[in-house]
């Protein structure tokens, strides 16, 4: 009896000890596992669930079977043209055969360094193989847009259209063939050529950011600026019709203003001479010699001080001095 319950207290502690070690193991949602025996692939596990293992011999490996991201560093491209651009690209991908996976790369940070070397030297072949305009557009709209100032302090609309026809931008850009978006499909296809021998599927592979360097960023600017000091020129242009119109206008109202005045200014004139010629006559009328005696000495007054010398006062003129 003592026996029989010694033997039965080591086939409760096998149970136990097998248990423990795990015959069996959960699989979640969103893994799957390959499962190796003595380093040799004995079975590859894809759906979800409660799965079997041999004890002590077999080992899991879990991978995930969602879709992973892989981000590349910025890199510095010359273009088909030998314009520098910096790329920023990302890719998605997952892991489509566990078994092929294990066999070439094992772990997903080693997968990430092979995506790293073949993703990078895609992205480098692809940009290099094109111009610079077929990264940065997947269109060719931009040709069909034509840009118009907004003018809206200028009151006439005759001459806000006018000097919105000045300001027209109608920038002719080179068309692309391929596009941002093409570009990006050419670098899965190359890449997703490599990546299959690694159990490896690419999703995409996206362009996420293009920065310009400094030696094109500068080249980019100054035509800006170009383009918009050409705007400007635009403004000046007309401003400076405006102020020829707005002096001209000015100056014929002030020539009209004045030839008025000088002509209210002689009528006021002729009426005032009237009056004194009237006064005189009437003055004339009633003292002939005071008002010859008042004519003579007004004479005198304005004549002479301009009198330098005077060579003889034999004249008539002076007959009023010695009288």
């Amino acid at each position: 009896m003592k026996k029989a319950l010694i033997t039965l207290g080591i086939i409760v502690a096998l149970v136990i000890i097998l248990i423990i070690l795990g015959p069996l193991y959960i699989l979640s949602e969103g893994e799957q596992s390959v499962v190796t025996r003595f380093g040799a692939i004995v079975k590859v596990e894809t759906e979800p669930g409660l799965k079997f293992k041999m004890p002590f011999v077999d080992t899991v490996v879990r991978y995930s079977s969602k879709i992973l991201s892989w981000d590349g560093d910025a890199q510095r491209i010359p273009t088909k043209e030998n314009q520098f651009i910096y790329v920023d690209p990302t890719s998605r991908w997952i892991i489509s055969d566990p078994k092929r996976f294990y066999e070439t790369v094992k772990t997903v940070e080693n997968a990430q360094l092979r995506l790293d070397d073949i993703l990078d030297s895609t992205v480098r072949t692809v940009i290099s193989e094109n111009y610079l305009n077929e990264a940065v557009r997947n269109s060719n709209r931009i040709n069909q847009m034509t840009v118009v100032e907004e003018v809206s302090s200028i009151d006439d609309l005759e001459a806000a259209e006018r000097l919105r026809s000045l300001t027209v931008s109608n920038t002719q850009q080179e068309s692309i063939r391929i596009g941002r978006q093409g570009l990006s499909d050419r670098m899965l296809e190359l890449a997703g050529g490599y990546t299959k021998e690694y159990g490896i599927t690419l999703i995409d592979v996206v362009i996420r950011q293009i920065k310009y360097s400094d030696d094109l960023t500068e080249s980019v600017y100054q035509r800006m600026i170009k383009e918009r000091n050409q705007i400007a020129e635009a403004y000046r242009s007309y401003g400076r019709g405006q102020l020829a119109q707005w002096e001209g206008k000015t100056t014929s109202e002030q020539k009209a203003i004045l030839s008025g005045a000088y002509a209210q200014a002689e009528q006021i004139k002729g009426i005032a001479d009237a009056e004194a010629t009237k006064i005189y006559a009437e003055a004339y009328e009633l003292d002939p010699k005071f008002f010859e005696l008042w004519r003579t000495l007004d004479s005198y007054r304005q004549t002479m001080p301009a009198m330098e010398k005077v060579l003889s006062t034999d004249l008539t003129y002076f007959d009023l001095l010695y009288k």
